[in-house]
């Protein structure tokens, strides 16, 4: 008998955003935050689970906010996507810490640093049980790290997203602001674009659509959280066709 605990995934895509490696903080990476990210990544990893990462910029550079500001738009966005790429070395750290072999992959590449995309390489990669953190975003500006994990989770055959938030689920107000806010279980594609729902920019909804990549939305901030979801335990929403 196996001491693996069961699942039904081979492999699956784990976004989530720069905020979540901020901690308490208001700016920046805190690295206990990272590490104990990091061990949640690992849980799943020794249950045998090939892991895809995306991580976005936000907590060091968010490109939107910096072309609110006036900044010319391209220019804001390859400075958030190098932002990921700094998020995607401290995890691949904190992972490699833990003995758990990763890649970093950039869409823009940067040799010295990190790998560039390569799609049968990277496949490769999750084949040998290496977790692969797919930096940089597309390598494109006005695309989210949120298309990227889209694109990418279709391009490894992914089985899933798994969207970790600070909340356990999708609803269809801000839980933190209405107290009356009614969680989803299940929700479609189509119901997610027409209520407007920001659990991701509608063009990544449109992508998992088109490639019928469930998305399951659960939070981060609960120990143990990521693991017991992949075991299709704990409180989230599921997105589907």
């Amino acid at each position: 008998m196996s001491d693996t605990p069961q699942t039904t995934y081979t492999r699956v895509m784990l976004k989530i955003s720069g905020e979540a490696l901020m901690g308490d903080q208001g700016f920046g990476l805190h690295p206990p935050t990272v590490q104990r990210i990091a061990r949640e990544v690992k849980s799943v990893h020794d249950m045998d689970v090939e892991i895809c990462m995306v991580i976005g910029g936000g907590n060091i550079f968010r490109g939107l906010q910096g072309s609110a500001q006036g900044m010319e738009r391209t220019q804001a966005d390859y400075m958030g996507m190098l932002a990921t790429v700094m998020n995607a070395l401290a995890m691949q750290t904190a992972l490699e810490e833990l003995g758990v072999h990763t890649r970093v992959i950039s869409a823009i590449p940067m040799d010295q640093v990190c790998e560039p995309y390569i799609r049968r390489r990277a496949v490769r990669h999750l084949e040998k049980k290496r977790v692969c953190i797919f930096a940089a975003g597309t390598g494109n500006p006005y695309f989210t790290t949120d298309t990227a994990a889209a694109l990418r989770a279709s391009e490894m055959a992914c089985e899933a997203i798994f969207m970790g938030k600070q909340v356990d689920g999708i609803y269809d107000s801000d839980p933190k602001a209405n107290a009356a806010a009614k969680r989803f279980s299940d929700i479609s594609y189509d119901e997610v674009l027409r209520a407007n729902l920001k659990v991701m920019d509608a063009s990544a909804i449109a992508l998992c659509r088109d490639n019928k990549m469930p998305l399951i939305v659960f939070s981060l901030d609960e120990p143990g959280g990521f693991g017991g979801i992949v075991r299709g335990e704990g409180t989230y929403t599921r997105v589907h066709a």
